[in-house]
């Protein structure tokens, strides 16, 4: 596979979503494996749109949304952890984790994109969220987390405070919901093949192979 063109795939996701960040590394390790070359464009997905400013905690969040018992809930933490750590990943859940609104994120993810920075933003973003347990709808901590990978610190901050770019990312998340998409992650392969969730490292391999024998 080492010959073939760039394969393009779309990722919609949110960084509210532990199996995004689990799917995307899977996905990772399926193209380092099958030698695959990619190019990946992520886009926005809010799984909580009406979520407040405050957030919620997570165990209460997931009992509201989901029907998951605490026993059911823990027993997906310990399997997402084990996962994440596979992967080279560390999902560190408390008893206080909570999860937020992701529209400042997503905002910023967009203002990243036009630097050629998102993909590295987006994985910040999943570090200070799942690793580092950090208010992700708090303007503050996104610029920092912005300013911590070497972009403009100040920037950032007043892109999440004047809403440039609000509009274009509603307009993205209208268009990925009117494609069907209820659910991340999403990912689309050549602009032709969706597969959602978070699919495993075999599984993403097979597809690979597929669809680059496809002449993807």
């Amino acid at each position: 596979m080492n010959n073939a063109p760039p394969l393009r795939i779309d990722i919609v996701s949110d960084v509210m979503c532990p199996w995004c960040i689990i799917g995307y590394l899977q996905l990772a390790r399926a193209l380092e494996q099958t030698g695959t070359a990619a190019e990946i464009h992520w886009h926005p997905f809010e799984l909580n749109p009406d979520m407040p400013p405050e957030g919620q905690n997570l165990r209460e969040h997931v009992a509201e949304k989901y029907g998951a018992t605490a026993a059911q809930s823990e027993a997906s933490r310990r399997q997402m952890a084990a996962l994440g750590a596979d992967l080279g990943f560390a999902f560190r859940f408390g008893e206080d984790s909570r999860i937020w609104n992701s529209f400042a994120a997503h905002q910023l993810l967009h203002w990243a994109n036009l630097q050629g920075r998102q993909h590295d933003l987006k994985m910040a973003m999943f570090r200070a969220h799942f690793t580092q347990g950090r208010n992700m709808a708090d303007a503050q901590v996104l610029a920092d987390v912005a300013g911590e990978i070497g972009l403009d610190r100040d920037e950032a901050l007043a892109v999440l405070r004047n809403g440039r770019f609000a509009e274009e990312v509603r307009a993205h998340e209208a268009f990925w919901l009117k494609q069907g998409i209820r659910g991340v992650p999403a990912m689309v392969f050549d602009r032709q093949y969706l597969v959602t969730g978070a699919q495993g490292v075999e599984n993403y391999d097979e597809i690979l192979r597929q669809i680059v024998a496809r002449g993807g």
